[in-house]
């Protein structure tokens, strides 16, 4: 974990290195002014000090004062930017790495879940990583510098020191092990959260006409109270660290005073020797006091540390091949004994041996039931999924062969959800191809019905698209994203019930467009109206994973059960 997070400080290694070498620094010459101090103070005591004397020990001390105050200053410096840098480039390597997920590996994470890593917990790990490169070197190196300027001073007392360590040694070793399970779980219902809140954001016209504001609000609260909860518990057990130190802090001097005391009746000890063992305890103490709020500190963030890892070290689903082939010389499918199972599991298959060959410009269609697998079918064409079993071939090459960028950039999918990003008309359409000119733009537009209600609007193809496109209805929103996939001029188009929001004349218009203008690019079409497929090439019927039959739209209502009723209720709806 720890080395996989270290390779994210790349460019501010420097930054980094630089902190601890000014805290130590700083710590050095923090350590050093009561002894200084002292020096000066017994000065003082003698029976003819002079005031010249006095002046330069207190510019001494004044310098050396000034000396660790730009050090702490400059180690500040060198703090912030490392940790701000190395919490950015986490952000980057989380993004980037996701971008590389296949659906299974996005499927192992919520999004919600991938989107409180890359907030709470690497803002969380930023903080804790600041704190390693300040806290955690000054509070040893002062603690170390200390004891031995106190064992300079007199040893005796020094040993002090050492008896406390063990007892908040143990202490805080107990709040680690009892607090870091708790932060653990507060994480995973951190995700919950998240959850309840984009799902309520995206779904709000769903929740305001069913009146479920209340039912939401309840179903916030119970989560918010579920955090509120699991950290009031991990807090009070950190809550033991500051009395545990006090304790510690309070005794020590207690003992180190009543002992000095008596030293100093003695003769054994002088007066500015006890300040600057009172400094030192104070130094020792305090610094302990540190190591232990960064030690919680790290409690909270190693959750957190997890979590990041988890995602960067990641294993993808889907790699490119050593030698990959990166021109895909025509549109012709073929599914040779293809299973497939999200689970990975052989008894849980989603498609059972698949054998469809489709010739390279053809038309298909695609007419199942809710469940029968037809979104899966075609998602296994651009290796958005692998194949459990068997193969699948496009342009004659097994789809692994290929490299996965440029399988995909010939395969443009229409799905089921339509995506518009906020931006133009034509920003959105340029996911397409990203040089397309305005003539091209306009052209598949055309070819999508679009133009016609894109020439509507107040700024045409500048007209401003909301997030989620909820300024345009979803038979234009779906119109637009077929127009985008074809700006990819791609050799194998899927429409995945794409048509659904638009009427049967505008469907009807599309699927000539296609005809006439696409002649040569291979689609894939699937519907649940007939009158979407009933033209195709061939169509195929899909139940239950399984390839039902396939024909031509006379030969399926001829002999196909399932087809011919689907038909006949469609044809019957139309009638009533």
């Amino acid at each position: 974990m720890i080395r996989t997070l270290a390779k994210c400080i790349r460019e501010y290694k420097l930054a980094a290195f630089l902190t601890p070498v000014f805290i130590l620094l700083e710590s050095a010459l923090e350590v050093y002014l009561p002894y200084r101090m002292a020096d000066m103070i017994d000065y003082f005591n003698t029976k003819d000090p002079e005031m010249k004397h006095i002046i330069l020990k207190g510019l001494i001390l004044l310098g050396i004062a000034f000396a660790s105050l730009i050090f702490s200053a400059l180690a500040g410096k060198y703090a912030a930017v490392a940790s701000s840098g190395f919490a950015k480039n986490l952000r980057h390597d989380m993004f980037y790495k996701v971008q590389t997920f296949s659906f299974s590996n996005i499927d192992r994470f919520s999004a919600s879940s991938l989107v409180t890593r890359m907030t709470t917990d690497v803002t969380n790990i930023q903080n804790s990583f600041q704190m390693i490169l300040r806290m955690a070197v000054r509070a040893p190196s002062m603690m170390i510098f200390a004891m031995i300027m106190s064992f300079k001073v007199n040893s005796s007392l020094s040993w002090t020191f050492v008896l406390f360590i063990p007892v908040i040694a143990l202490a805080l070793f107990i709040i680690i092990k009892i607090a870091h399970p708790v932060f653990t779980k507060v994480f995973k219902v951190y995700d919950k959260l998240n959850n309840v809140v984009q799902e309520n954001l995206h779904a709000i016209r769903v929740v305001k006409s069913f009146v479920r504001e209340e039912h939401e609000t309840e179903k916030f609260k119970d989560i918010s109270q579920q955090i509120y909860d699991s950290f009031s518990k991990a807090e009070k057990t950190i809550a033991f660290n500051m009395p545990v130190m006090q304790i510690c802090i309070y005794s020590c001097i207690m003992i180190i005073s009543w002992f000095a005391a008596q030293f100093i009746v003695e003769g054994e000890m002088t007066t500015g020797e006890l300040v600057s063992m009172m400094s030192y305890i104070m130094q020792i103490l305090m610094s302990l006091m540190f190591l232990s709020i960064v030690m919680v500190m790290v409690v909270i963030s190693r959750a957190s540390a997890e979590r990041v890892a988890e995602v960067l070290n990641e294993q993808l689903d889907l790699t490119n091949c050593d030698d990959p082939v990166k021109k895909i010389s025509d549109g012709s499918i073929k599914f040779e004994n293809v299973s497939f199972s999200y689970a990975k599991d052989e008894s849980k298959l989603c498609l059972k041996d698949i054998n469809i060959e489709i010739r390279s410009g053809e038309t298909v269609g695609i007419i199942g039931g809710t469940g029968s697998s037809k979104s899966t079918f075609v998602q296994l064409i651009p290796r958005l999924y692998d194949t459990t079993k068997g193969t699948v071939y496009v342009g004659g090459l097994d789809v692994k062969e290929y490299d996965i960028e440029s399988l995909r950039d010939s395969v443009a999918m229409v799905l089921q959800k339509n995506v518009l990003f906020s931006g133009t008309i034509k920003e959105n359409l340029r996911w397409g191809n990203a040089a397309a000119t305005d003539e091209e733009m306009i052209e598949v537009c055309k070819l999508a019905q679009a133009d016609d209600f894109i020439q509507r609007m107040p700024d045409k193809y500048d007209t401003y698209i909301e997030q989620g496109g909820t300024n345009v209805s979803g038979g234009q929103r779906q119109r637009l994203c077929i127009a985008r996939a074809l700006l990819k001029k791609p050799k194998i188009l899927i429409l995945d019930d794409s048509t659904s929001a638009v009427d049967t004349k505008t469907d009807a218009l599309i699927r000539k467009a296609f005809k006439e203008k696409i002649p040569d690019t291979t689609k894939i079409i699937i519907a649940q109206r007939i009158s979407s497929v009933q033209d195709a090439d061939k169509i195929i019927v899909l139940d239950n994973g399984i390839i039902n039959a396939v024909g031509s739209h006379e030969e399926l209502l001829r002999s196909n059960k399932i087809y011919q009723e689907v038909f006949y209720s469609q044809q019957k709806g139309s009638v009533g």
